[in-house]
């Protein structure tokens, strides 16, 4: 029977121990988001959950049941966004609120199907960073922002629009645009 050190025991246990506590920690850390407030000041900007410079409105963390892997997660409850990438730290590369149209997807898994850098909306205004991810009778949903947010002169036609266009701010819809081309997963929860 070969003689070992008990060094290299040591080594060799606490080297397995090491690993597990990363894999562990790795797998927690896409459930949890850091906030900016745990942050240190040189890198609040960076922590920052959303890429606009001015405060908006408070921003939840990401739900655990928001699905797997790189995707857009959309909440038609809390109306927001997160851009989750898990190989990326920290995993939610972006989070901020956005202005549902007049009806929701439904919950489920979906995915990028096509994109347009400008377009106009439904309601009459010029968007832009438009990516459409699911259709749902007559109603195509997707996300885009409005390149002048005052209201536009409503249409002739009285009759009520589904509209199922998600608007972000631009700063935000810029953010969207770089992060999900087409094929990225889009989870619509609750």
């Amino acid at each position: 029977m070969a003689k070992t050190r008990p060094g290299v025991v040591v080594t060799g246990l606490t080297l397995g121990a090491l690993a597990a506590v990363s894999l562990l920690a790795f797998q927690a850390d896409g459930a949890v988001t850091r906030t900016p407030a745990a942050a240190p000041a040189a890198s609040a900007a960076a922590a920052s959950p959303s890429p606009t410079a001015e405060p908006g409105p408070a921003v939840a963390a990401l739900p655990a049941v928001s699905g797997s892997g790189r995707r857009v997660v959309y909440s038609t409850g809390l109306h927001q966004v997160w851009l989750v990438d898990p190989k990326k730290t920290p995993p939610v590369q972006g989070a901020f609120k956005v202005t549902p149209g007049t009806v929701e997807p439904l919950p489920g898994s979906y995915s990028v199907y096509s994109r347009a850098a400008a377009g106009t909306g439904t309601d009459g205004l010029s968007i832009e960073h438009v990516i459409r991810f699911v259709q749902q009778g007559s109603t195509v949903f997707g996300f885009s922002a409005a390149v002048d947010p005052s209201p536009a002169t409503p249409p002739a036609d009285t009759t009520p629009k589904k509209t199922g266009g998600i608007r972000s701010n631009r700063a935000d819809g810029q953010a969207l645009w770089d992060f999900a081309p087409t094929g990225t997963r889009v989870t619509v929860i609750p």
